[in-house]
């Protein structure tokens, strides 16, 4: 049954839907991107932060079930995150790092994890106005929110960090509208359904991750990325990306490519099955 709605709320579905649309686009357009992994290896964050004495935060939230994050790039993005992190302390702001890279394991499982999972079946009905979505629709949007695919997840590259920021004064987050991993019209950096300041914010974030050659995903308001397929679309280098998607071995710290890149990391029967469970949950909230 259609839910009746607040008088602005079929302009925020409507956002919502153009811009997940245009991200699916966008997304499409990087794996068509090629792709020459260099083979570079990967640095821990929180070690080359303490070693530069550059103060972070890190996330120690479990990104699915038991499984710790893993606060780990590619070597040579380092010292750009090291700036970054300076850069924000001269603003009175400090850096938080949520996330780091992932493994296809982790990357499978936050994709199937029901708090997550739940999150995009809910704006996918909250955006069909009550209905339940099908699941071609949940296959297109985890695309986007969760990158079902690898030649499309910068995590699993090890090209991408998720953010927050906070102030070093009173130690409150910096207001971007939302916190970390909403899924809804607030989601994409350019929601006009933010205040001017949390606007404002995010620009300001922005501009300086950009400075030091992070990209923003315009799909999220807390990601970005260097170095991959997506960064060297948007930038429009005209070079191969030297990131993939990569099997990393912490102990060598060497790196081997994924063999399939193009099949799904939920297969769309698996997904059925996630989609069924996920709309018992929320019709039991």
């Amino acid at each position: 049954m259609t839910t009746r709605t607040r008088p602005d709320e079929d302009a925020r579905r409507r956002f919502w839907t153009e811009h997940m649309e245009r991200s699916h686009r966008l997304l499409q357009a990087m794996t068509e991107y090629p792709t020459a992994e260099s083979g570079e290896g990967f640095a821990s964050i929180p070690d080359a932060a303490e070693e530069a004495g550059v103060e972070m935060l890190f996330s120690d939230s479990k990104i699915a079930g038991d499984l710790d994050r893993v606060f780990s790039i590619r070597e040579s993005l380092i010292p750009d995150l090291l700036a970054i992190a300076r850069d924000m302390r001269e603003r009175g702001w400090l850096l938080k790092i949520e996330d780091g890279y992932r493994t296809q394991q982790m990357q499978t499982l936050l994709g199937q994890k029901p708090a997550v999972f739940d999150m995009i079946v809910g704006s996918c009905r909250w955006e069909l106005g009550g209905e339940p979505p099908s699941l071609d629709l949940i296959r297109r949007r985890s695309t986007c929110l969760v990158a079902n695919y690898p030649n499309r997840g910068t995590h699993t590259m090890g090209a991408a960090v998720d953010i927050s920021v906070f102030d070093l004064d009173d130690g409150e987050e910096i207001g971007r509208g939302k916190p970390y991993l909403e899924m809804s019209e607030y989601t994409p950096m350019d929601s006009p359904f933010v205040t001017a300041a949390e606007s404002q914010n995010r620009r300001a974030i922005t501009t300086l991750m950009e400075r030091h050659g992070f990209l923003h995903y315009p799909g999220e308001f807390w990601h970005y990325n260097k170095g991959d397929a997506l960064y060297h679309y948007m930038a429009k280098t005209g070079q191969p990306a030297p990131y993939g998607p990569v099997h990393w071995d912490p102990i060598s710290n060497q790196v081997t490519p994924y063999d399939d890149v193009s099949s799904p990391l939920t297969p769309p029967e698996e997904m059925a099955a996630h989609l069924a469970a996920a709309l018992a949950r929320l019709d039991h909230v």
